[in-house]
């Protein structure tokens, strides 16, 4: 796949979005992509999927692309979904409403490009639109990067001319600060999370708000521009010089949206490294992303990650749910005289072997091909789906991925890879939430409580092959503990190599693999652990649909216990 100049990467974008047509309603109101359910209705799931797209079209009917089959279904879908007397008007609102996530698209079209979405429209049409984009400012918002929806409706009603809320303006605006931590990092609101929400929506909208409100509000753009300028520093060091970003936090079936960031940041003339690295780094994302199996025979993007997969999916995740990743083609914008598309891609800059990014609460460092994160276990438990393997494991690996359970039942159903495992009466207990924690420049320490009457404290210590794991276990019960590796493709099986012995195990295939070694000291007296292989349900890790994981298993008395377990990476498939 060529990604060079414009035409390539307007290409790109109509490849992904031209199978939708056959999808729309009658009235264009609603795309129907699939039939799984979400927190919300069928009728808000379609219309989510209608929004999305515009996310991809708008920049590239902004930056001079033409597709007229697209203008008329999204001038049609707008003026009857918003119409109280069509018979597919989307409705009206309740508090924390999903419609008020989708308005956001539709307002970066009408800010962008109105000659396209609004100019078409009759004066009742308008009317209606506007009257029901309104209604964000009438119904409460979750605390979170939902406020800048709200910025970017009111910035379309006033650039307009249509009645907007000034003072709700304001009152978001003012409330992103309280998110703000320092570096340029914020976090997503009252839930505390540092994940990608930082990057492609709090910084994504505030670019863009600097962007198209500059005249208006000199002040907070610059402002805007400096923090993004100095967040791009650190976040840089969550994506591998393959390509290939951190799978970390929630919303991962956004896919190659973990890379708008950069693009936001050149619509708004923010360079936080010459262009021609952004080049590369948004070039090889694509790339990366574009080798992977994650359309479906009708090149429909699909929930999930590396491939299909509904498990790891959040309860707000539907159908067109995916179509969010389009927001990288924000640079589609940029004028034809743009540097960025005569630029040459260029390698990663030079960067530190391993950094404290203080305000994300990680630790941070590259590997041959790969990047390590090795996090404390916070987050907040807001039940969004599986956030315990998305924010609570010890490492996350942008060539191994991660695991999410099906159950708590089996270890194989668990899938508990870079994380400390206890088994008892049948049930996997793992870190949900750390009670304390501290990330330092060379390790990171945290508390823990697995289960009733069990508290663990872990460190963590990153190495120039691999990491060390040490846990200090005070337990009331007898059990048994897995201290897991890496997950491992399994498939092809010629491919896969795995040895187990009494206090050491390996695992490897085509990406690489690790080997651990364990020992513990229980009652003053020191035993080794013993290398175990478990088998993985499939599709459990979100990069590869079949895996392996190599473990320690260490029996746990009732007492004090002290585990080390090394965990060496072994590059190739041979050691």
């Amino acid at each position: 796949m060529r990604l060079d100049s414009k035409k390539d990467f307007q290409d790109l974008l109509l490849s992904i979005v031209n199978p939708l047509k056959p999808y729309y309603s009658e009235g264009k109101t609603e795309l129907d992509l699939g039939n799984t359910a979400t927190s919300y209705d069928q009728k808000a799931i379609k219309m989510e999927a209608f929004s999305r797209p515009l996310w991809g079209l708008v920049p590239l009917w902004a930056g001079g692309g033409i597709d007229k089959e697209f203008e008329e279904i999204y001038r049609l879908g707008l003026a009857n979904g918003t119409d109280p007397n069509h018979k597919e008007y989307w409705g009206g609102f309740r508090k924390f409403d999903q419609k008020f996530v989708e308005m956001a698209a539709i307002s970066y079209g009408l800010i962008l490009t109105p000659e396209k979405l609004w100019d078409p429209l009759s004066e009742e049409e308008k009317n209606n639109l506007a009257k029901w984009l309104y209604g964000i400012n009438e119904n409460q918002l979750p605390i979170c990067n939902w406020i800048l929806f709200a910025v970017l409706v009111n910035v379309a009603l006033k650039k307009l001319g249509m009645p907007y809320d000034k003072e709700k303006l304001e009152y978001y605006l003012t409330g992103v600060e309280d998110f703000y931590l320092g570096d340029g990092w914020y976090q997503d609101g009252d839930s505390g999370q540092k994940d990608y929400y930082v990057s492609f929506a709090i910084h994504f909208y505030c670019l863009f708000y600097a962007k198209v409100m500059e005249k208006e509000d000199a002040t907070r753009a610059k402002l805007y521009k400096e923090r993004a300028e100095i967040f791009g520093k650190s976040f840089l060091y969550w994506f591998d010089e393959e390509g290939a970003a951190l799978p970390f936090g929630r919303s991962l079936t956004y896919r190659f949206s973990q890379v708008s960031f950069w693009c936001a940041c050149m619509i708004a003339d923010v360079y936080p490294f010459p262009i021609e690295v952004l080049k590369g780094l948004i070039v090889r994302h694509l790339k990366y992303w574009m080798s992977k199996p994650i359309f479906d025979r009708d090149h429909i993007l699909t929930i999930g990650y590396g491939y299909p997969n509904l498990i790891m999916g959040e309860r707000y995740n539907g159908p067109g749910s995916p179509y969010w990743s389009l927001k990288t083609f924000a640079m589609l914008m940029l004028p034809e005289e743009h540097p960025f598309w005569s630029a040459k891609e260029a390698a990663l800059p030079k960067r530190n072997e391993q950094v404290l990014l203080k305000y994300a609460d990680m630790l941070i460092r590259d590997y041959k091909g790969h990047t390590t994160a090795f996090t404390p276990g916070k987050y907040s438990p807001n039940g969004h789906g599986q956030t315990q393997a998305k924010y609570g494991k010890f490492a996350y690996d942008t060539r191994f991925g991660f695991s999410i359970a099906k159950s708590s039942f089996e270890l194989h159903e668990a899938a508990p890879d870079s994380m400390l495992a206890f088994v008892i009466n049948g049930y996997v207990y793992v870190r949900r939430i750390s009670e304390t924690f501290v990330v330092e420049e060379d390790k990171v320490i945290a508390t823990w409580s697995p289960y009733q009457g069990i508290q663990v404290e872990t460190t963590l210590i990153p190495t120039a092959n691999g990491h060390i794991r040490q846990h200090v276990i005070n337990s009331e019960v007898d059990c048994i503990a897995y201290d897991c590796g890496f997950s491992i493709p399994a498939e092809p099986m010629n491919d896969l190599v795995q040895q187990k012995d009494k206090n050491v195990v390996r695992a490897y295939s085509f990406i690489g693999g690790c080997k651990m070694i364990g020992r513990c000291k229980m009652n003053e007296e020191m035993k080794e652990g013993m290398g175990e292989i478990i088998i993985a349900d499939p599709n459990t890790n979100l990069l590869y649909a079949k895996t392996i994981i190599p473990a320690m298993k260490y029996q746990i008395r009732k007492g004090n216990s002290w585990l080390e377990t090394k965990l060496e990476l072994i590059d190739h498939k041979k050691e």
